[in-house]
């Protein structure tokens, strides 16, 4: 008899742990239409980086363009849904990270909210791939490039594509 009080008491107190640690355990809220798409780097040799991420990695080159600087980018597809963009070090940018993309469903009025908090963000613009792009900075001056896809940019093509 003992034991089975034993065990109902261990059976209760396992319930009462699991029912009081799953809020606490449970995701935050994400915020609604915001997904991470893509990374940026700088490569201190493009051929080299390219070369690597596809040979070594297996990513996908999906297309090539130039910023309004003239500088080359480059676009690796990871999978479906996510890339890795390069652009070349220079005398202003080391080897390394340059901005995280976050893909939002409303880029315009995912950028007005923003605004309204308080936020400092680019007015939404097309970018060079055809893509609606803002940029904003984090408390850390990490570079966000929000984003939408429309049908005819690149990265949208490149996502139907996906095989």
């Amino acid at each position: 008899m003992r034991w089975i009080r034993g065990s109902a008491l261990f059976a209760a107190g396992t319930l009462l742990g699991i029912f009081l640690m799953t809020p606490a355990a449970s995701p935050q809220v994400k915020t609604a239409g915001l997904t991470l798409n893509h990374f940026g780097i700088y490569a201190k040799d493009m051929d080299e980086s390219v070369k690597f991420y596809t040979e070594k990695m297996g990513f996908r080159e999906v297309f090539r363009f130039k910023d309004g600087a003239g500088n080359p980018i480059v676009y690796l597809q990871i999978d479906r849904n996510t890339f890795l963009e390069m652009t070349p070090a220079d005398k202003d940018h080391a080897p390394g990270f340059s901005h995280a993309g976050i893909l939002s469903d409303d880029v315009a009025a995912t950028v007005a909210g923003l605004q309204k908090k308080g936020q400092k963000a680019e007015d939404v613009h097309l970018g060079g791939t055809k893509a609606l792009i803002s940029n904003t900075l984090d408390p850390n001056g990490v570079r966000l490039e929000l984003l939408s896809y429309p049908p005819e940019s690149l990265q949208r093509k490149a996502m139907d594509s996906w095989k």
